[in-house]
């Protein structure tokens, strides 16, 4: 289905015997135009920091799955509580390529000066940027796209939302930096936020919080 909606040729395969269950393994070979990739280096200061999609809920899926299954295990006659809650498994079980954001950044004549996808946590990855371009950067708490869902599930596990979005993973938006000239073409789009902004790697990697504190992201 996957390869259908996004035209990907899926060629050959490897197969082989396993005594602990099944291992996929791909690899993916693209073509593009030099003038149309974005690297993780190109963000300057005062470049503005963007996110697609919301962030965490696939981590507070995985959390339900693994509780779940913990009762399963325990009492097979119990059916896994899981009514109610598809957006979250879906985020964690059937992830979605951005392809349509890249298209639309396209389409609005923008090109981001640095940009990654976000596969091991907002945290891990704003660092990726950072550390690629030679800067700093202030990612802002309140303005981080956590979906009602995602936050219903934290609560019920007693986690911080933000932990989940900072360093839950698997969300895989794409986490982009624009020039602030670029701000009024994407200001309104309803599945694109701004988050932060980059400033002079002296200032080293920062999360402003609710309570308006300063934190390291690590």
């Amino acid at each position: 289905l996957a390869c259908k909606k996004y035209k990907v040729d899926l060629v050959g395969g490897d197969t082989s015997s396993s005594m602990s269950g099944l291992f996929i393994s791909i690899t993916v070979i693209g073509r593009a135009n030099k003038k149309d990739i974005t690297y993780r280096n190109g963000a300057e200061i005062n470049d503005l920091i963007f996110v697609s999609g919301d962030l965490g809920a696939a981590y507070m899926g995985l959390l339900l799955l693994k509780r779940e299954k913990e009762v399963f295990k325990d009492n097979p006659s119990i059916q896994p509580e899981l009514v109610g809650h598809d957006y979250i498994l879906e985020r964690q079980l059937k992830p979605e390529a951005r392809t349509n954001i890249v298209s639309h950044l396209k389409e609005i004549n923008i090109k981001p000066t640095a940009m990654i996808d976000i596969s091991d946590g907002l945290a891990s990855e704003i660092i990726h940027i950072c550390s690629d371009s030679k800067k700093g950067c202030c990612l802002y708490e309140e303005k981080l796209p956590i979906d009602e869902c995602t936050i219903m599930m934290a609560e019920e596990f007693k986690i911080d939302p933000a932990i989940a979005a900072l360093s839950g993973g698997e969300d895989y938006e794409l986490l982009f930096t624009i020039l602030p000239s670029d701000k009024n073409k994407i200001d309104r789009h309803p599945d694109i936020s701004i988050i932060g902004e980059i400033l002079d790697a002296n200032l080293d990697v920062k999360l402003y919080t609710k309570g308006g504190n300063y934190h390291d992201i690590i």
